[in-house]
């Protein structure tokens, strides 16, 4: 007999070749196939015939175009649809992940943090959806995919196609669309006017589960389950586990309101309440925290910096006596001013260090007009010290003694005494090396080499690879952040994406093998006396009691500190000690400016972590993305009026690039890359799904055919790329090596490609023909990044250095007989201004006059916080 699968693959042998049934829900049978003109795995789901005999192909083809329509990061797209054989079917992509149901399945809860962040990024799409008046009706967990931890929902509109389609048909098959336990009361009790607050509601009920372990109502048949949907109220959050915030106990609360009315309007204003610590609704939905226990929104420190200083001196005074006692430790944090000559840097790597028994401080910090180099500072010190020898460095580490320091230098990784002295370079340290390290014991180091794999490197120039990124997971590269006290157990980010964020990792030191600790995206890890410290990617440190033997997580999430810097692409900024206490730089103002050719500086706006500014081609508007709240949309800056406007509303989109018409924009975002009206009209175009392969327009030739890229190799480098940017979209590799090369720039004719590549070791500017290639000149002379061209293509611009500081350099080229530098002239200092990859962070005007960065703020401080595992211990965070 000729199986289902058979005769539909057989119908479809032209298009799809099916491979195996996936599972059957209660509405479509999935299918494992190859859409053998993309070269690229779907899932192929038909239809049951019973409904499909019902509603009819014509009528169910011409609903499902609504979902066809839907282009958003967390919305799993429609491919295709259609009839064959007698069965209606429809085509996503084959996500390589789990659906959030699975998960829950094996977890039953999960953390705090990733439940609200799943929450927010499926409210995100219902928000798009709605405003294209599309509602899911059947958000449940199995509608949600996870892929690399972020949230897809699947089978977006198909309920409503099928109501549609099917209308009062559709009951007699038998089948209720929606799911009991997530239904809203109005959908539970059959009423068809059903609208946007439905989803909320379904989307609250997830929610729920995922942090009480069970669904908001049960029972034992479905009719019971219905009945309390409609009659009963929900235990709160807070009676069930008292770990989750009050603030997302009401959020969850007004989402499940019997009443539509008492819901909240639109799904983005349930995202924003769920992370808004100062938001109540009603009644108090759960009893406050326990006594002792301080909301997120109060966890800074309230008194004033002399205050803090004090009160900083005397206990580390006390602290540094010996007084030890369990019951007496004292948790405590307080400010460290840094000296305007020697202030931090701000560099897009780690620039902190803490001793292992946490009385000295070592940081990256200015050194007049002799570049940068490493401080030292002792809490029993008022001021810091510079370490000699150490010009140009950058990441310091301590040794697990504490009597040296390996950093990032010049060419190479090198070790020097704490007290200073002669350093020694370290063997054998790729010159590609991440700038990602810690020391195993006193006898190794382990870093991140340049392919994004694991090194352990002896003092003695012995080195093996340990562990390399796995393709398959989407990885790019593996950062090292903490060894477990057994020294032999490494705590790794396994970075997905173009940032360091990514799940947690335990590592073998020695074999590679690896085991999951923390499947939710993020930025880095450190362990101490039996607790993880854990940055989130919105600047958040979490703490977590952790069984170091298990290497399992044992206890409840806690919130130690907001606001901690971030440089973009980069990790948190923050020093951890074996004893309990840390070193963070807090984030810092961050300001949009105009700066001319002398330095001068011209501030156009301010009060967002603003990146990437890109101007109009007729200079009117300047696109650039900004993160707020923990999310990031790219805006468009009115230059004359001061005013800002919202282009895109995913909250994952960044990296804006203007088409040369300056009708619309491209971005990118965690799928892929898109396009939208630059007035923010319309919905946004899918130009390219690139999965787990990091890659962003970076720049456009100026017919508007063809877009260059920055893609990862498979060796984890960065590689330029081409795509099309007609019918066939699909990107081709122009420059690919075991090296990065990154921030392509064209110049105005189209002719010639400038780029940055480290295949000497360090970063340089290169220029070589476009397209077709060829001989490459060596543009900068001492290093160089960032490239960018006169609107006349007489100059380039970039960032090298001169005296050891980062400055703009401006090198006047000519083109004929050949492309040549002319000169190379220093313009300003731009040390105080954020650099970025795999493309520019600053964009030169159309008029060639004025250049639009991203001003840090002054680093003039740090904020060290003394015992942090005894406060996880004291707000109930202590684990088994």
């Amino acid at each position: 007999m000729t199986t289902t699968a058979e005769r539909l693959g057989s119908a479809l042998s032209d298009r799809y070749t099916v491979e195996r049934e996936l599972g059957a829900g209660g509405m479509a049978t999935v299918y494992l196939a190859h859409d053998v003109k993309h070269d690229r795995k779907v899932a192929l789901k038909v239809l049951r015939p019973e409904l499909a005999a019902v509603i009819g192909a014509e009528r169910f083809l011409q609903e499902i175009k609504v979902t066809a329509n839907l282009q958003h990061p967390h919305i799993l797209a429609l491919y295709d649809s259609g009839e064959a054989e007698h069965f209606l079917y429809y085509v996503m992509p084959f996500v390589q992940g789990e659906s959030l149901d699975d998960k829950l399945k094996r977890e039953k809860q999960l953390g705090v943090e990733e439940a609200v962040r799943i929450a927010g990024e499926v409210a995100s799409a219902l928000d798009y959806a709605h405003r294209q008046g599309v509602v899911h009706r059947d958000i449940k967990p199995a509608n949600i995919m996870l892929q690399d931890g972020q949230a897809l929902v699947a089978d977006f509109g198909i309920a409503l196609a099928l109501t549609q389609a099917g209308g009062t048909r559709i009951t007699e098959t038998g089948l209720s669309l929606g799911t009991p336990h997530y239904m809203s009361p109005e959908q539970a009790t059959g009423d068809r006017d059903i609208d946007a607050r439905s989803d909320i509601y379904s989307l609250g009920a997830v929610l729920y589960e995922s942090l009480a372990g069970e669904p908001p109502h049960t029972g034992g048949t479905i009719q019971a389950v219905i009945s309390k949907v409609v009659t009963e109220t929900p235990k709160p959050l807070g009676e069930l586990r008292r770990s989750v915030p009050v603030h997302v106990g009401m959020a969850v609360g007004k989402a499940l309101a019997k009443i539509p009315a008492d819901r909240f309007a639109t799904a983005g204003e349930f995202a924003q309440a769920l992370h808004d610590p100062g938001y109540t609704f009603g009644h108090t939905e759960q009893e406050p925290p326990a006594r002792g226990v301080r909301s997120p929104s109060r966890s800074r420190w309230r008194l004033g910096l002399v205050g803090l200083l004090v009160l900083g001196g005397v206990l580390a005074g006390w602290w540094l006596r010996g007084s030890t006692a369990e019951p007496d430790r004292v948790v405590a944090r307080f400010r460290i001013p840094v000296e305007s000559e020697r202030g931090l840097t701000g560099a897009p790597v780690n620039t902190l260090a803490l001793s292992p028994d946490g009385r000295t401080i070592v940081y990256v910090g200015r050194s007049g007009g002799a570049g940068q180099l490493l401080y030292r500072r002792r809490l029993d010190e008022l001021a810091a010290h510079p370490i000699t020898g150490t010009e140009g460095a950058s990441f310091p580490i301590f040794s697990p003694s504490g009597d040296r320091i390996a950093y990032f230098g010049p060419g190479g990784m090198y070790v020097i005494a704490t007290d200073g002295g002669s350093p020694s370079p370290l063997p054998n340290v790729p010159s590609q090396a991440l700038a990602q390290a810690i020391w195993l014991d006193e006898d190794n180091v382990i870093a991140t080499g340049g392919a994004g794999g694991l090194l352990r490197v002896g003092l003695d120039g012995a080195t093996e690879t340990i562990a390399v990124p796995d393709p398959a997971r989407g990885e790019s590269f593996l950062g090292v952040n903490a060894v477990l006290p057994d020294a032999r157990t490494l705590l790794v980010i396994a970075a997905t994406g173009t940032g360091v964020n990514g799940p947690v990792y335990a590592v073998d030191a020695y074999t590679g093998a690896r085991t999951p600790i923390i499947e939710t995206v993020t930025n880095a890890v450190w362990y101490s006396e039996g607790f993880l410290l854990l940055a989130q990617p919105t600047g958040a440190l979490h703490g977590v009691a952790f069984d170091a033997e298990a290497k399992r997580v044992v206890g409840a999430t806690v919130t130690i500190a907001e606001g901690v810097r971030q440089a973009i692409g980069g990790p948190a900024q923050v020093a951890v000690s074996g004893t309990g206490s840390m070193v963070y730089i807090p984030e810092q103002p961050f300001n949009l400016m105009l700066v001319d050719r002398r330095g001068n500086r011209e501030l156009v706006a301010e009060g967002h972590r603003f990146h990437s500014p890109r101007f109009s081609p007729d200079g009117r508007f300047l696109a650039v993305d900004f993160t707020q709240q923990g999310s990031r949309d790219v805006w468009a800056l009115d230059l004359a009026q001061g005013t800002m406007a919202r282009i895109t509303f995913e909250n994952d989109g960044h990296d804006p690039t203007w088409a040369p018409d300056g009708r619309s924009i491209y971005y990118i975002s965690q799928v892929g890359v898109f396009r939208r009206s630059a007035d923010g009209s319309g919905v946004a175009e899918s130009i390219y799904v690139v999965g787990n392969t990091p890659t962003g327009v970076v720049d456009i030739t100026r017919d508007g055919t063809l877009a260059l890229t920055a893609p990862t190799g498979a060796n984890g480098a960065w590689d330029i790329g081409m795509l099309p940017l007609g019918a066939e979209r699909q990107e081709e590799r122009l420059l690919a090596s075991p090296f990065n090369e990154q921030q392509p720039a064209l110049s105005p004719d189209g002719r010639w490609l400038a780029y940055t590549s480290d295949e000497t070791g360090r970063d340089e500017i290169y220029v070589r023909p476009f397209p077709e290639g060829g001989a490459k000149v060596l543009v900068s002379a001492s290093g160089g990044t960032e490239a960018r061209w006169r609107p006349d293509g007489r100059e380039l611009y970039y960032i090298g250095q001169r005296n050891n500081l980062p400055y703009l350099m401006a090198a006047m080229v000519t083109t004929t007989p050949r492309f040549s530098v002319v000169d190379r002239v220093p313009l300003f200092d731009v040390s105080e201004f954020e650099p970025s990859s795999p493309h520019a962070n600053y964009d030169l005007s159309p008029d060639g006059r004025r250049f639009a960065m991203v001003h840090q703020g002054p680093l003039s401080e740090m904020v060290f916080v003394m015992n942090w595992t005894e406060e996880i211990r004291r707000r109930g965070g202590g684990g088994e």
